[in-house]
């Protein structure tokens, strides 16, 4: 097969009006390009003749600077394949001009930074994050996914790609994807919206920084899950909010000990459908008593519900949002939970009176959703082929979730304490008698078993000590061998 040539052209500054000429100035960018690294060895150099058209110069000079970094050993001629960037040049680079190197030590002054960005933990890689394998938390069983019929929606797209959807999108992102969105969340979550109110975004968190954006002003107080998700606390300190943690028990947030910690703050979030981590249902007593103090507080609501399709003993748990009658709540869903995280799809419903303000704000973000996996999306919806899926995960999710739930009992009995086990795709383990779960997470991962620690879900000490366990990676058939595995853990510690 012919070799095709990559079409990118070296940054090349010639200066006609410089008595040097254009060959030799060629000949020293090349030169420079090699030396300082931005062409490597093996690197296939340009064309003459497309250089040549691109500079709008005659080949003439561009054959004359090749001439001569041939004869030097910067480029190798290869019959039938072209000239490339000589195997045999070495890999250093050249020096600043001032002969030293400036770094970050040697001009501190010039490199601040903004203080809201300091109050965020610094990102520090955890072994249990991001991995694959046995309980990470929130990964599908990609194996199951309906490949083939995505792959054929996807290029049926890509094929019949119109110049329009070449263009500038809406910033709320299809209208035809947001008509699916809204009639599916009617039927399904019982949420009170139509195609004019919902947005589509890049997942839950860039859903969850545009509330922060539009409702919040630095200073304002936002009551938070405790234990709660970390991520979700991040976005909030980044607007330079106040962080009131209110507990969780049961029945999901303590909203009466929110309103005697900080009754007037100015907004909420939570989890209500399966909080995380600890996977509880919030009461509808607790969901009316939130709604009560919105309203006559004139605070927000955002509801994140994350993964509300997967449900094991009971039918799926209608919205917050669906309740309100004074449009405080602010419902933010994703599609990582039951497609794939990658597929960076998610929605905002938001309050009519709010949609031009977010509009507002997401033009300055990113002006608008990509159009493609939309429309293919859409139509994984319209054909059926997403119901199905959601049905099929449902089973093969309740039955690793059973396997989970039956080895832990009988590889610790009363040593742990399982929560949150009748939704979702994860289980809480809590421990006690003195173990540490961050040291028992970084023992774990030596075994590539991926716990997530419980502690850093609080905000405040003291916190309980357990594990997070996904389990939408691991088959039945493989749990006893993953929990075998992790009893031998405990065992070490």
């Amino acid at each position: 097969m012919k070799r095709v040539a990559s079409g990118l052209f070296p940054i090349v500054f010639l200066d006609r009006k410089s008595g040097k000429p254009l060959h030799r100035q060629l000949y020293e960018s090349f030169c420079m390009a090699v030396l300082r690294g931005i062409f490597k060895a093996g690197d296939k150099v340009p064309s003459s003749r497309g250089l040549a058209k691109e500079l709008g110069i005659s080949r003439i000079p561009i054959l004359s600077a090749y001439s001569q970094l041939l004869a030097e050993g910067y480029f190798e001629s290869r019959r039938g394949s072209g000239t490339f960037v000589s195997s045999t040049v070495p890999q250093q680079r050249l020096p600043a001009a001032s002969g030293r190197s400036a770094t970050p030590e040697t001009c501190p002054d010039s490199r601040r930074d903004s203080r809201r960005t300091a109050q965020v933990p610094s990102f520090k890689p955890q072994p249990w994050v991001n991995r694959s394998g046995a309980f990470v938390v929130g990964t599908v069983s990609a194996e199951d996914f309906p490949s083939q019929a995505w792959a054929n929606l996807t290029n049926r797209h890509a094929r019949r790609m119109s110049v329009h959807s070449l263009h500038y999108g809406d910033a709320l992102g299809s209208e035809a994807f947001r008509t699916t969105i809204a009639d599916y969340l009617r039927r399904t979550r019982a949420v009170n919206c139509d195609a004019s109110q919902i947005m589509i975004v890049s997942g839950s968190q860039q859903g969850l920084d545009l509330c922060a954006r539009v409702l919040l002003n630095p200073g304002d107080s936002v009551w938070l899950e405790e234990p709660g998700y970390r991520l979700a606390r991040h976005v909030f300190i980044l607007a330079r909010c106040r962080l009131v943690p209110v507990p969780v028990d049961a029945e999901g947030m303590q909203v009466s000990t929110g309103i005697k910690k900080y009754r007037k703050a100015h907004a909420a979030f939570v989890t209500p459908s399966h909080q995380f981590p600890l996977g509880c249902t919030m009461s509808a007593s607790r969901r009316l008593q939130l709604l009560d103090w919105a309203h006559r507080s004139g605070a927000w609501i955002i509801e994140d519900d994350y993964d509300n399709e997967y449900r094991y003993e009971s039918m799926p748990i209608g919205s917050l949002q669906g309740l309100d009658r004074g449009s405080r709540v602010i419902y933010i869903g994703t599609f990582s939970k039951t497609l794939f995280p990658s597929v960076r799809l998610g929605y905002v419903v938001i309050p009519r009176d709010l949609v031009a303000r977010f509009v507002s704000a997401r033009l300055a973000m990113d002006v608008f959703p990509p159009v493609l996996y939309q429309e293919v999306l859409n139509d994984f919806i319209s054909e059926g082929h997403f119901a199905r899926h959601i049905r099929r995960m449902r089973l093969q999710y309740s039955q690793r979730r059973t396997a989970l739930v039956e080895c832990m009992q009988k590889e610790f009995g009363d040593e742990v304490k399982l929560l949150g086990a009748e939704a979702g795709m994860h289980v809480v383990a809590t421990v006690g008698n003195g173990h540490k779960d961050r040291i028992i997470s970084e023992r774990a991962a030596l075994k590539e078993l991926w716990l997530w620690p419980l502690s850093s879900c609080y905000l405040q000490e003291p916190a309980v000590q357990g594990f997070i366990l996904g389990f939408g990676s691991v088959r039945p058939g493989q749990m006893p061998i993953a929990i075998g595995r992790l009893r031998s853990v405990f065992e070490e510690c």
